[in-house]
């Protein structure tokens, strides 16, 4: 599996509707993480508290699964099973990660070190294509 892209966010969704779109038209594969506890609907919550391997709801354009855990998450099982495919994911919480904030009609990218990057959207998608396209040092 080739593993995802990863950019720690700290705005929400709607912050990043225009990257998301070039992504698309670019034919890019971009995914939501968010690491913080959050309640599932009622029957999906009673199924998974009971147990079953998955518990999911389909309608309306969308499907939400509810599946129970034992212990911290893993990031990789996570990657593995909800973001084949991507080639980024934005993840909201608290992880050592560059970090994406929107700058007017750009995208400043913060990495490790402190460096900052200002791209444009039509920049950021480009990098995504390349293998570690948010290297300290670059």
């Amino acid at each position: 599996m080739k593993r995802p892209h990863l950019l720690r966010v700290s705005r929400g969704v709607g912050s990043f509707e225009t990257l998301i779109t070039a992504a698309k038209s670019e034919g890019l594969r971009l995914g939501w993480l968010l690491l913080e506890a959050t309640t599932a609907p009622e029957p999906l919550a009673e199924a998974a508290g009971l147990g079953v391997l998955r518990a999911v709801a389909v309608g309306e354009g969308r499907t939400v699964a509810v599946k129970p855990v034992s212990g911290e998450p893993v990031l990789d099982d996570l990657l593995r099973e909800h973001f084949l495919g991507c080639r980024l994911v934005l993840v909201e919480g608290e992880l050592e990660l560059p970090r994406l904030e929107p700058d007017g009609d750009g995208w400043v990218v913060t990495l490790s070190d402190g460096s900052r990057r200002q791209l444009t959207t039509a920049e950021l998608v480009a990098r995504l294509r390349k293998p570690r396209p948010f290297r300290v040092g670059e």
